[in-house]
């Protein structure tokens, strides 16, 4: 892999990792489904912009189109419904911990729906994983506030196998179609349902508009979404699946030194020892390849245009 893949990748480890941080700070000027509907929307809005102002052909097909649809329901809809509503419940350093362990919930959707054989390997790493979630959530699941923490764990599996079935397909939109147009659309797309969903349960009026707040959202729309959804896009044409999502075990300790750094979150042993177990398993999971990409490459359920 080539030094600028290695830092593109690492950049975008680093701009996801500061998107709780982001949504907890937005949080109290707006709506929950409010704020996750102007990020994605923002953020697509700025992409396909430049994507047109740059002359990239729009994708054509309705193969190609359903993919992109379901992309952005996976994703966006899902991904930032579950990661807006989580963080009113668990704090930004953990929230990012179990959300980012989504390789290893796309390598159990590989095994349970496309019937994929996992190695010895891979089958610890989803045993660590997991386990080490539970190691994370069962000292706030058993103390004061329980209810909130299963609501936010509740929610933070829901954006995880929104993220994890995004990412499964976005791997293959990234051989079809240009970055800025195949991200921008399914933010966008994404976006609609929780725009609908904002103006039927949330009063959209709500939100207080200050100098602060417009700062945090823009940082969250832009620097948290589009830039590190443009550059994972475009860099899931030269790297398999399987070892670009491994770099998203860095998000983990990431999240967790900026809640450190910014909210005063101190782990205790338990958290430190699930998230050592949930880092370790991920990369158990992925070191044995992702069963996902063989699958789908056998299948060939879309289009298979690679373009380097």
């Amino acid at each position: 892999m080539s030094a600028g893949l290695v830092l593109r990748l690492l950049l975008v480890m680093i701009l996801w990792a500061a998107c709780f941080p982001l949504i907890s700070l937005a949080l109290p000027s707006s709506p929950h489904l409010t704020l996750a509907a102007m990020r994605a929307i923002l953020a697509g809005a700025v992409l396909l912009t430049l994507g047109v102002a740059l002359g990239r052909p729009f994708p054509s097909g309705i193969s190609l189109w359903g993919w992109i649809v379901l992309t952005g329901l996976g994703a966006t809809t899902l991904g930032f419904l579950g990661m807006v509503h989580a963080a009113e419940f668990v704090s930004p350093g953990m929230a990012t911990v179990i959300v980012n362990a989504q390789p290893i919930a796309a390598a159990l959707i590989a095994y349970i729906f496309l019937g994929e054989r996992l190695v010895t390997s891979a089958r610890a790493g989803l045993i660590l994983g997991f386990g080490g979630v539970a190691l994370i959530a069962v000292p706030h699941l058993l103390g004061p506030g329980a209810d909130g923490y299963v609501s936010g764990f509740a929610y933070l599996g829901l954006a995880t196998l929104g993220v994890a079935i995004g990412n499964a397909v976005m791997k293959y939109l990234a051989r079809s179609m240009d970055a800025f147009m195949g991200t921008g659309l399914q933010l966008l797309i994404g976006g609609i349902p929780l725009a609908i969903a904002a103006y039927l349960l949330e009063d959209t009026s709500a939100v207080q508009w200050s100098a602060q707040f417009g700062f945090v959202l823009i940082s969250l729309a832009l620097a948290g979404t589009a830039l590190p959804y443009w550059l994972w896009f475009s860099i899931l044409r030269h790297v398999p699946l399987g070892r670009a999502n491994a770099w998203t075990f860095l998000v983990a300790p990431l999240g967790l030194l900026m809640g450190f750094a910014f909210f005063g979150e101190r782990p205790g042993f338990l958290t430190a020892g699930g998230t050592g177990l949930v880092v370790l398993g991920i990369w158990l999971a992925q070191s044995a390849g992702r069963p996902a990409d063989d699958a789908m490459r056998r299948g060939n359920p879309m289009p298979n245009k690679e373009r380097t």
